[in-house]
């Protein structure tokens, strides 16, 4: 609210303003030419916040901006098309954001803060006039309305899910028509499908993969406190286990030394006793000490004898330095 302060305050500006205008000494061309072009819309505000500072506030302000006669639109058009008048610019943005409010409401279905839909159009504006040419005879606004719907579609694609759902011109296509132009919450029929896919040039596969991507849902890595409520469970829950990665990597390092450490205990065998270690413990169907007996024609306490001996040679060759340390540091 305007205290009578600020009236004052005011006023004391205006007057300020006025004075100064009756003498252009005290301004340079490019403040002068500002001056001007603003004269042409006296009522528009010099400054206004971003509508996610205070949304409400915006839009108020944003409705009390006058909306410009097609003759002060081309007048402005045109300073800003011949001569680069950038406040010429910036007057024709400030009188149509009330449109952009318009057109952002409509995309409210999607979740998405409003102040980023807003602000998002916002941008497609500033595009919009920076490509306007005031000499083929229509409104900016005809023209602004594909750049403002262009900005809020590819903000609303990227931000709407975290896997992206539409990767292609089609898939644009149907995200933003599909919903409506169902015409019941169940799953479509093929019947259905048929009929929007006739309507919008597209396959029947590509309304039937659209709507399986518009009904799914994001899943959270890690779980979350409604997971158990609905029957969801988290990508998290289907890795954990009791093993440490750690422990893994340090048992395959202490496996794979030890098989080493075996393959060399035995090269140190002689074939008798490396063929009595095999046969014992080694083979599938491991032989009796008789068996290996008849083998060699000796009788079973010399296998067994043989095959201690063998035991002992690779135990001690297997010592905790033989597999750790390598030969330049023992």
């Amino acid at each position: 609210m305007t205290t009578p302060s600020d009236a004052v305050t005011q006023k004391a500006t205006n007057d300020t303003t006025e004075t100064n205008k009756a003498n252009p000494a005290l301004y340079d061309a490019e403040t002068l030419s500002d001056m001007r072009t603003r004269d042409l819309v006296p009522s528009m505000p010099t400054h206004l916040s971003a509508p996610g500072v205070n949304l409400g506030a915006y839009i108020n302000t944003v409705h009390q901006i006058p909306i410009l006669t097609p003759t002060q639109e081309q007048e402005l058009a045109h300073r800003y098309y011949d001569d680069g008048d950038v406040e010429a610019a910036r007057l024709l943005v400030m009188s149509h954001l009330r449109f952009v409010i318009h057109i952002a409401r409509s995309y409210s279905g999607y979740g998405l803060p409003q102040a980023d839909l807003i602000q998002e159009g916002n941008l497609g504006l500033m595009k919009a006039v920076k490509r306007f040419d005031p000499n083929k005879g229509v409104r900016l606004v005809s023209f602004a309305v594909h750049w403002i719907k262009a900005e809020i579609h590819e903000f609303v694609i990227r931000n709407w899910r975290i896997v992206k759902v539409a990767t292609t011109k089609a898939h644009r296509k149907l995200f933003f028509n599909l919903r409506s132009l169902k015409k019941t919450n169940n799953q479509l029929t093929l019947e259905e499908a048929d009929a929007i896919a006739k309507d919008l040039n597209v396959t029947r596969k590509q309304v039937l993969e659209m709507e399986s991507r518009l009904t799914s849902y994001d899943a959270s890595f890690e779980t979350q406190s409604s997971d158990d409520d609905d029957g969801r469970y988290a990508p998290q829950l289907f890795l954990e286990d009791d093993i440490d990665p750690a422990e893994m990597v340090e048992e395959s390092d202490w496996e794979e030394n030890n098989a080493s450490a075996l393959s060399a205990a035995m090269d140190t065998l002689d074939d008798r006793s490396r063929d009595i270690v095999e046969q014992r413990w080694l083979a599938e169907q491991k032989s009796t000490l008789h068996e290996l007996a008849a083998v060699y024609s000796i009788s079973a306490e010399r296998v067994r004898q043989i095959e201690k001996n063998a035991m002992d040679k690779i135990r001690d060759a297997m010592t905790i330095d033989s597999v750790i340390l390598p030969d330049d540091v023992r």
